[in-house]
């Protein structure tokens, strides 16, 4: 859809605002909003950095407990993060609370609405900007002096109501589209496990004699199907990292793998590289390609995850490399261990330090269809997965494209490249 244009233009002599309605002010963000810094610990609705979804500006529950002093701020007031990670944090206050952490905290002057400007803090042009200006090695920060002096332009309050109302309006409507899509990404993503955990479990012949697998989590299989542990079936090793105080251990052409990017995939090259020195001169082994590693620690969703070497590789201390014997097929025992996976997290949880060992990943009984049946799961899921991957990515391209339709409309409605002001009498 395109919108109508303002009747007339002027310079606005700022390069990132370009043109801007004759009609329209520019004033600097100080005189627009007010800087609040005064501190309270009242604890009545603390709002942190990781409360604010970053360039919506809605607010996310979390747990978490805050600690030390807060800024005060009353509804309206707005909270923009001021480290750079957290830039396309804007959140426009439901009601009184405390700022906790790195935030600005303003409050709007006569003539401002909380919206319109919530909207352009929300410009990505603007983000660019004040992400230009950020300093601080470890932790950069954008300060109130230049984020202050920011001109932004400033239309009539009747016309900033105009335009927020408007954005409101059409980015509810492209909010509900990305939802939809979350939701089928989800459903494809239950689908995709789903299928997989049928074929491993049950095979892929409906009229097969099932019997009790005796093992609890699995329950019925095929009952020409066995099941073996581990420790049977493989040979399992862990890796180890080469001294990174010796500069002569790394940067050579050996890669070397790291619980990171252990991601059910196939591995097909690495982040960091270690010399034939660094080899020798440590624990580390080489895996050839086709062995299948698991990830026995690593933050979040990281543990228990599998991948298959598509490459001859080296990996470290949180990685354990499955060597499989030939009753078992690598990519059949891939898909098998996603199955698997909540099972392997909650056997690592059983430990005090709620991390998977090769001892652990030895205990693992797997389900042991001949190698023929193994190969043919493996067809299938190849297959089934593929679409179901596709549709997924279709999903994520089209959340991409209304993300970015959602933040060029709020950008041109904010600068004035669009006249909005009779769109919102005639839709409601």
């Amino acid at each position: 859809m395109s919108f109508p244009r303002y009747p007339s233009y002027k310079d606005s002599g700022v390069e990132w605002l370009g043109e801007v309605p004759e009609h329209w002010e520019l004033k600097r963000l100080k005189r627009n909003l007010r800087l609040l810094t005064e501190k309270t610990d009242r604890r009545g609705s603390p709002v942190a950095l990781e409360n604010i979804e970053s360039w919506s500006g809605r607010f996310i529950q979390t747990e978490t407990t805050f600690e030390g002093e807060g800024i005060a701020f009353e509804r309206r007031d707005i909270l923009f993060g001021k480290l750079r990670p957290y830039l396309a944090k804007a959140y426009l206050a439901e009601s009184a609370g405390e700022a906790i952490g790195d935030f600005h905290v303003m409050r709007p002057t006569k003539g401002t609405d909380s919206r319109f400007s919530q909207y352009q803090m929300l410009n990505r042009e603007f983000i660019a900007i004040v992400d230009s200006s950020t300093f601080g090695a470890k932790m950069p920060r954008v300060s109130w002096d230049f984020l202050s002096n920011i001109v932004l332009t400033t239309p009539p309050i009747s016309e900033q109501q105009t335009i927020a109302a408007f954005l409101d309006r059409e980015t509810a409507k492209i909010d509900a589209l990305i939802a939809e899509q979350q939701r089928l990404i989800e459903l494809l993503k239950e689908k995709r496990q789903a299928v997989i955990s049928h074929a491993v479990t049950k095979g892929l012949n409906p009229n097969a004699p099932m019997k009790d697998s005796g093992i609890e989590w699995l329950g019925e299989v095929p009952e020409h199907w066995g099941y073996g542990a581990l420790s049977y079936l493989s040979k399992i090793d862990t890796g180890s990292t080469p001294d990174r105080g010796k500069p002569e251990y790394w940067n050579g052409d050996i890669p070397w793998l790291k619980t990171g990017e252990v991601n059910y995939g196939l591995i097909t090259s690495a982040e960091e590289y270690i010399t034939e020195t660094g080899l020798n001169n440590s624990s580390a082994r080489l895996a050839n390609e086709g062995t299948l590693l698991m990830a026995m620690y690593g933050q979040g969703v990281t543990r228990g995850r599998v991948a298959i070497l598509g490459i001859k590789a080296a990996y470290n201390q949180a990685c354990a490399a499955i060597f499989l014997n030939e009753r078992l097929n690598n990519e059949y025992t891939q898909y098998f261990f996603i199955m698997a996976y909540d099972f392997i997290r909650d056997t690592g949880n059983e430990t005090s330090q709620m991390n998977l060992s090769s001892g652990i990943i030895s205990k693992i009984k797997v389900l042991l269809p001949p190698i023929r049946e193994q190969l043919e799961i493996v067809g299938y899921l190849k297959k089934q997965t593929t679409n179901l991957d596709f549709l997924q990515t279709e999903a994520k391209t089209a959340i991409t494209l209304l993300q970015e339709r959602r933040t060029a409309l709020i950008s041109a409605a904010v600068t004035g490249k669009i006249d909005v002001r009779s769109l919102v009498a005639d839709k409601t």
